[in-house]
């Protein structure tokens, strides 16, 4: 079993991927959108951000709170799937999709680089069985200008 396990982890870690984000130039007292894109392999799904069920774990894009101010996360519009093990559609995404982070840079801003950290927690599954939820790191560099 243990012998399995680093093959399995690999293909799991291969299921979901984020491309790194284009660096944000940023003026203190403006706004500025980051966009992340994923990719999911083909078979795959993740819940929604808004799954219909409490029991099934959403998609969420959580970031550090500074030195920029996160004013909302944009997801994708979910499709609705029909799996033979639920009784009702899923709120799903599949596929390519990006989500969207916009940003208030406060004046008390410190200018120069900086990198902000979110966290994408999601659990991929196919329409036979689920993998254990996982969380990726995603790095934002910011140019902080006057």
């Amino acid at each position: 079993m243990l012998l399995l396990l680093p093959g399995w982890l690999a293909a799991q870690s291969s299921v979901l991927s984020v491309t790194a984000p284009p660096k944000l130039a940023a003026k203190k007292n403006t706004e500025v959108t980051a966009r992340i894109a994923v990719q999911l392999r083909n078979g795959y799904h993740v819940n929604s951000n808004t799954p219909p069920d409490d029991y099934l774990i959403p998609l969420r894009l959580v970031w550090t709170s500074a030195p920029l101010e996160v004013q909302d996360v944009v997801y994708p519009k979910p499709k609705m799937e029909k799996y033979e093990f639920s009784e009702k559609p899923l709120s799903v995404f599949t596929g390519d999709f990006e989500i969207s982070t916009r940003f208030k840079v406060p004046a008390t801003a410190v200018p120069g680089m900086q990198i902000i950290t979110g966290k994408l927690r999601y659990q991929a599954c196919t329409y036979k069985e689920c993998l254990p939820p996982k969380t990726l790191e995603v790095k934002l560099p910011v140019d902080i200008l006057n």
